[in-house]
């Protein structure tokens, strides 16, 4: 398939630059694969339709301050931006302006928080030094990694909002924006309703901001990720599995982790795993049974990925739909239940 099936109209305004008021309140469209049905309802009238018989998978990753600004001795402002944490000390970053940056040079956050540069090649390397927890301090010093499309005044301003609720295990720098919709109390209701919830780990990594750049999708080389299955979790999920029940995953990290631990191992081992698992159509679900998920950019792989689960022609009738009906984009934006 050629990259250009997966574009799509999108009109400005309708990328969501604020969440919603409350976070169970945005908009929820029902699409029924099996019947080709759309439905237009809001989200915490989920419950109705999640299949009785059912798991809720989740991605408990939490997202860090992974942008950091600070001067060198020359008094040069410079952006780091985290990507990936080597040791205690030494992270992978990108740097802005990197050509002002040789190795070797300091570069100060505060009196007792500095990087050094180890090294430029074959990627950028930096030895923090500090004192306490270093996750605290980004919260004191950092800014969160929203989306370049979310351009608000204050870095910090939606903080929260940019996180969901059972946030526990740092290591992101993107939200999996389909979690950001449940409150605590629609997770209490799905629960009192005998409906379990597990937790899955995927740390997503900057390069889901990557662009598809070749004209044929399948010479796309998906970026890896690593994700984690905790024994007991492992040991439900293989339960859940052999009794059937359908898994309802909560977005598309939770719908690679799923599709990409059972695909590898044909049942669920514990441990931590990478996936590169680029899911587009063609491919033929191993265990993910229904998606919640947001409305993602044209030509991008989280797009290739439900129009996988779906069809492309249905996909897009619904993104039709949701444009002519203004519903919200993006991060910030509404929720697709596909069943």
């Amino acid at each position: 398939m050629k990259l250009s099936d997966f574009d799509y109209t999108l009109p400005p305004h309708l990328i969501a630059q604020t969440p919603s008021l409350k976070r169970d309140e945005s908009r929820l469209m029902i699409v029924n694969k099996n019947t080709q049905k759309i439905y237009h309802q809001t989200f915490n009238d989920i419950l109705e339709f999640i299949p009785p018989h059912s798991v809720l998978v989740l991605n408990d990753t939490k997202v860090f301050n992974s942008r950091l600004f600070g001067y060198k001795k020359t008094g040069a402002r410079i952006e780091m931006f985290l990507l990936k944490q080597i040791d205690q000390t030494k992270w992978s970053c990108l740097l802005r302006p990197a050509k002002r940056v040789a190795v070797g040079d300091s570069i100060m956050v505060s009196e007792s928080f500095s990087a050094t540069v180890l090294a430029k090649e074959p990627e950028i390397i930096l030895d923090f030094t500090f004192n306490g927890n270093f996750f605290d301090l980004l919260d004191t010093y950092g800014e969160p990694p929203l989306p370049p499309y979310i351009k608000p005044s204050n870095p910090n301003e939606f903080k929260d909002r940019y996180q969901t609720v059972y946030a526990n295990q740092s290591g992101s720098v993107a939200a999996p924006t389909a979690g950001l919709h449940f409150s605590k109390a629609l997770l209490n209701q799905i629960k009192s309703a005998g409906i379990p919830t597990e937790y899955i780990t995927l740390h997503v990594g900057y390069g889901t901001f990557n662009t598809v750049t070749s004209s044929s999708i399948k010479d796309h080389t998906m970026h890896a990720e690593s994700y984690s299955i905790t024994p007991d979790t492992a040991k439900r999920l293989q339960s859940y599995h052999h009794e059937g029940k359908t898994f309802v995953c909560v977005g598309t990290t939770s719908t690679r982790t799923i599709e990409s631990a059972f695909m590898n191992f044909h049942d669920f081992l514990p441990g931590k795993f990478e996936s590169d698992l680029f899911i587009y159509p063609g491919y033929s679900f191993k265990r993910v049974n229904s998606i919640v998920t947001n409305f993602h950019l044209p030509k991008s792989t989280l797009f290739m990925l439900v129009s996988a689960f779906a069809g492309l022609p249905l996909i897009k009738k619904a993104y039709k739909e949701a444009v002519d009906n203004n519903y919200r984009f993006y991060s910030f934006g509404d929720a697709m239940f596909l069943l």
